[in-house]
């Protein structure tokens, strides 16, 4: 047993990395994990930056300690990849030096910049709807800000690419990605997997030329090897091959099992959101394109709730004060303390309804986040409920939308991220949606998805069907209750669907009184 070989992977999350090693039956046998300390910094509100070199040296921490730790277990791995959070870029010159901090996904800054598509492009957007997608993709691209704010840095730009393809390039000396990976702001053809040329309708959008972007490969093709610097530094095997993977929310939808288009992956984490994957590129709502998935020859329909999560953390800075307080002395995580109390309030929350836009968002860019329904009853545990409840409602209306897509429901759901550890979490989504719920043997699901792939493109499974058989185990079921899901529906469909339309145009009002 001791000749198992065994998958190494890197997971750049929002809040910290962390370094697993797994065997082929998806078992953890060793990890390390860092904080970023700070996540980001802020110039100005709303602004997230890194420094895309901390990531690097946080990932070199991580990675030392295993080797110092469970170097026998180390020496073990045959194969290695690697995931990253999205649409986070890093912007490098001519002698692969970072000309200036990376603008996270987080970040809120928009540019004002109105280029001159053309003539005949303006009409294109106009006749197929997109002319609104257009001007909101300019304003929230970096390259767009650079260019207006930053001129003397976008002229020094060589290298224009994501944080993956950045510490990619670290590993083993080549500027190389996989075309998974470039989910965000990037001039991509999602279907093909290719960047557009310069002259293809949507490519003037993002503002960045293709000379400054790098090579493509199809996820589980292999990007090269640990490099003899990239070893010293990392205290990784030399030679070890590495392998394309994909996106944070991509993997998740791998580790959970969900590889078929009659089963759906939600992702509890700082944005939530749900996945179906499917072998045609079917997109989930107009205008918004379906994802290559982190394995090859599969697309994920993905809608997202961009604050999802992170409204947990809001919640406990703003109203969870005495919950935090009671949590130290017990010595437990606060989120424990508040999913108890929520329990013990009714569905629906006593009617008591949140529409949880804390965040921009593509389906709904002018929109705000609203709360209806208050009464002298509720208390700040209501809202706390009312946000697990709205964050459900929201990825319930973007999957019944890709049911309609596929023409073809849905029949479990799998769930990963930190919320999904809440049995109440969990217990609340099966109801809400009215489906069964199930959690694997892991909530470390990204990590668990990059190994199963990193297997496979080593060839150590003959499919990822015969992968995730092996290596995805279901831990608990959540089943729902009938009474609660018929409390859900009603206000599901009697109040929130209904929520965005009679409140558009206040939010437009809103977005103009802000700016």
């Amino acid at each position: 047993m001791n000749n198992q070989p065994l998958a190494l992977t890197i997971d750049f999350g929002t809040q910290s990395v962390r370094t697993m090693i797994f065997d082929k039956t998806g078992q953890t046998i060793a990890m390390a994990k860092r904080p970023y300390e700070p996540a980001y910094f802020s110039l100005k509100p709303g602004y997230a930056e890194q420094n895309p070199r901390y990531y690097w040296d946080t990932l070199c921490s991580a990675t030392k300690e295993l080797a110092t730790k469970y170097p026998e277990i180390l020496s073990r791995v045959t194969t290695m990849a690697m995931t990253c959070f999205r649409d986070s870029p890093v912007f490098l010159d001519k002698d692969m030096n970072v000309v200036r901090p990376t603008i996270l996904w987080l970040d809120q800054r928009e540019s004002t910049d109105k280029p001159n598509y053309g003539a005949l492009r303006n009409v294109l957007f106009k006749l197929t709807g997109l002319t609104d997608t257009v001007m909101m993709n300019t304003r929230r691209t970096p390259a767009r800000w650079i260019k207006q704010h930053e001129p003397e840095n976008w002229e020094k730009i060589a290298h224009y690419v994501h944080l993956s393809t950045f510490l990619t390039y670290l590993l083993t000396g080549k500027l190389i990605d996989s075309s998974a990976n470039q989910t965000g702001h990037f001039p991509i053809d999602f279907k093909k997997g290719e960047w557009y040329k310069d002259n293809a309708l949507k490519a003037p959008i993002f503002g960045i030329p293709r000379k400054l972007l790098c090579d493509l490969v199809k996820p589980g093709e292999q990007l090269g090897i640990v490099t003899e610097d990239c070893a010293r530094q990392t205290g990784l095997p030399q030679g070890l091959p590495i392998y394309a993977g994909g996106t944070d929310k991509g993997a998740e939808t791998i580790g959970t099992g969900c590889l078929t288009n009659d089963m759906a992956s939600i992702s509890y984490g700082t944005a939530s959101s749900i996945e179906v994957s499917n072998p045609k590129y079917i997109e989930p709502e107009p205008f918004l394109p379906a994802y290559q998935a982190s394995i090859p020859n599969l697309y994920n329909m993905e809608v997202q709730v961009y604050r999802g999560y992170w409204m947990v953390t809001w919640f406990k800075k703003e109203f969870g004060v005495s919950e935090s307080a009671e949590a130290t002395i017990q010595k437990m995580a606060t989120e424990e303390i508040l999913n108890k109390a929520m329990m013990n309030i009714e569905p629906g929350s006593h009617g008591l309804v949140l529409q949880p836009y804390w965040g921009p968002s593509l389906r709904h860019p002018e929109a705000k986040g609203a709360v209806i329904g208050w009464t002298d009853t509720h208390t700040h545990i209501h809202l706390y409920r009312a946000i697990v409840e709205g964050i459900a409602y929201a990825l319930r209306e973007g999957l019944e939308g890709m049911e309609k897509r596929q023409h073809h429901k849905i029949k479990e759901i799998r769930v990963s991220g930190g919320g999904s550890q809440s049995d109440a979490i969990c217990q609340i989504t099966a109801d809400i949606f009215g489906l069964p719920v199930s959690r694997i043997q892991t909530y470390e699901t990204a990590s668990l998805g990059t190994a199963i792939l990193a297997f496979t493109a080593h060839g150590d499974f003959s499919s990822y069907h015969d992968a995730i058989d092996a290596m995805v185990h279901p831990s608990k079921t959540f089943i729902p209750d009938h009474k609660a899901h018929t409390r859900y529906d009603y206000l599901y469909r009697k109040v929130y669907t209904k929520l965005y339309s009679k409140l558009k145009k206040f939010y437009v009002g809103l977005k103009e009184f802000n700016q």
